[in-house]
């Protein structure tokens, strides 16, 4: 496990920024690998499907992101990577590719996961707050 954190969310090479736009006018999705490796430093799933969860992931989660359009989902495209969930491996395909779930469900499942993913990064001090470039407490 590493344990350096980034301090505040930093763009990435290849990342689109807001102000650029493609054919469409319409912004590229918000990558950053660096938030989503954190999940790997997570543990305990935070999807907990029923009949599916293996609770505990010694290697550690997944970063599952959200299948929901108003994520920034799209046909071939993910999720903006802020809209991800730490996961084990077996509700990471059962969100992704299962059927045991209705739509409705899994996006149920899933926020509560995301809710919980974020305040996890939050208390572990590993994402915060900043304003022009200060903490905010």
């Amino acid at each position: 496990m590493s344990t350096k954190r980034p301090s505040k969310i930093v763009p990435r090479p290849g990342d689109v920024a807001p102000s650029r736009r493609d054919a469409k006018g319409l912004a590229g999705n918000f990558r950053d690998r660096d938030l989503l490796d954190l999940a790997h430093d997570i543990n305990e799933c935070t999807l907990q499907l029923p009949g599916v969860c293996t609770g505990y992931s010694p290697h550690g989660c997944e970063p599952a992101h959200s299948n929901f359009s108003i994520h920034g989902k799209g046909a071939r495209i993910k999720a903006h990577d802020n809209f991800h969930a730490a996961s084990c491996h077996a509700c990471h395909a059962e969100l992704d590719q299962g059927r045991r779930f209705t739509y409705e469900q899994k996006m149920e499942y899933f926020v509560r996961a995301h809710e919980r993913t974020m305040l996890e990064y939050f208390r572990r001090g590993w994402v915060g707050v900043t304003a022009e470039g200060r903490r905010v407490k």
